[in-house]
């Protein structure tokens, strides 16, 4: 599956911001998708997963009760709802795939990916 990411951008601690995930090749359906984010100098680190089986998710405790993740079958798109920002959260954010039917936090299990877009919280 192709996957295009967008809807990063600049807001303030506190706020709230949307990503998407669009898909083609392959529905999501058949799909278990996650984000993860990138800061300079660091290496990709887990966000958020749902597996496409059964609906189940997984948060980074970083964002649990802040963020959400979800998918529109419909549209073929995953989002990443992102709420009460914080500065620490400022990173280039990816979408990535699997066919397996997993939450994994592991990198290596996710084998299709998106281009990344930037998020910025700063006042």
């Amino acid at each position: 599956v192709q996957l295009q990411a967008s809807g990063g951008g600049l807001v303030q601690p506190g706020g709230s911001l949307r990503l998407s995930c669009t898909g083609s090749g392959r529905t999501f359906s058949r799909n278990s998708v996650a984000w993860f984010r990138q800061t300079p100098g660091k290496e990709r680190s887990f966000v958020a997963a749902l597996r496409w089986s059964n609906s189940i998710a997984n948060y980074a405790d970083s964002v649990r009760g802040r963020f959400t993740i979800s998918i529109d079958d419909a549209k073929n798109t995953a989002y990443l709802h992102m709420n009460n920002l914080k500065p620490e959260d400022t990173a280039v954010y990816y979408c990535a795939a699997s066919t397996i039917s997993t939450t994994t936090p592991f990198i290596n299990a996710w084998r299709s990916w998106g281009q990344g877009t930037l998020v910025t919280v700063s006042s």
